[in-house]
Formats: structure tokens, sequence, C-alpha cells
């Protein structure tokens, strides 16, 4: 089994583009929808991306749809811990 970790500073998950991401409402609710889109900068890029740091200004309290937990991707994907 591979272990999968964030890699600090790398943002390809705060490319919030919803054409990118056509299945959007098949693993977040309406609110959490409205939210995302919400979040979504012109170019694509979530508005809380630091370019020039390459962080999340709001990381202590992001959305759920936003956290790397294996708690979290099996709620919203289906995807067991052990996978």
């Amino acid at each position: 089994m591979a272990n999968w970790q964030c890699v600090k500073q790398c943002g390809a998950c705060c490319h919030l583009d919803p054409a990118e991401r056509p299945d959007l409402d098949e693993y977040l609710s309406p609110v959490e929808l409205e939210q995302y889109l919400s979040m979504v900068g012109e170019d694509g890029w979530c508005v809380n991306f630091d370019h020039s740091s390459r962080e999340c200004r709001i990381y202590p309290n992001r959305p759920r749809f936003c956290r790397v937990e294996s708690e979290t991707f099996q709620d919203m994907y289906g995807i067991e811990p052990e996978e």
C-alpha cells in the first residue's frame, strides 16, 4: 500500500477551476458547492491562495473539501483509509 502526503507549498489542489472538475456536485453538498464556487477567482485559483508564498491564507479554517485527510476522502469519495 502506498502512502501519500501533501507537499508543503505545492498548491496543486488550490487550482479550483470548475471546468476541470465537472463532477463537483457528486461529492459536495449544495452549500459546499456554493462555497467552493465563491472561492474560485477569475484565474481559476482559490482566492485564498497566496501565489507569492504558495500558502493558503485561511489554512486553519479551510473548508472540509480542502482538507486532505483519510476521513474526508472516505466521506466525500468513498475511499477507505487503507487505500
